[in-house]
């Protein structure tokens, strides 16, 4: 199966900028990212099973494209975290801070809790994406929810 690549980009780039960001915290690398992805889908002859496998490989090429930029020199002259939040708009005070929680947790558990709760996978969907088991992917997930219950406790502790 293969869809046309404006199809795809009109579905899906939203979600393969959000999953870059995660890794990035740069808005540019994060749209670096997302033309990458849609140029390696364009330029592969691979055929996928089904939509949700393309959206599976999409996900899959912008995180590894990501990691690759982070782990390189030019990932330090981005745009701030702090810059990037205020561009966005929240429909809540606290889904806003819970979104700052999330941006601050390590890699690795920062891109599980988003493959979780922002696009929606399963355990076993991000332990194919992520190529990790699925006990793995759970404790990830435990450990990144038990920061973030620690760090909005704090948070909400102090505004009393």
């Amino acid at each position: 199966m293969r869809l046309p690549v404006q199809e795809l980009m009109n579905m899906y780039k939203n979600n393969v900028y959000a999953a870059a960001f995660s890794i990035c915290k740069n808005a540019s690398d994060a749209e670096d990212v997302v033309q990458d992805t849609f140029l390696k889908y364009y330029m592969t002859r691979k055929n996928f099973d089904s939509e949700q496998h393309i959206r599976a490989w999409l996900l899959r090429v912008a995180i590894n494209k990501a990691k690759n930029i982070q782990a390189s020199f030019w990932h330090r002259n981005g745009v701030r975290l702090e810059d990037y939040i205020e561009t966005l708009s929240f429909e809540t005070p606290e889904s806003r801070d819970l979104f700052e929680e999330v941006m601050k947790l390590p890699e690795k558990y920062r891109v599980v809790v988003h493959l979780f709760y922002y696009e929606d996978y399963s355990v076993k969907e991000i332990a194919n994406i992520l190529k990790i088991s699925e006990s793995n992917i759970k404790v990830r997930l435990s450990r990144g929810r038990a920061m973030l219950k620690d760090a909005l406790k704090e948070e909400w502790e102090d505004e009393q």
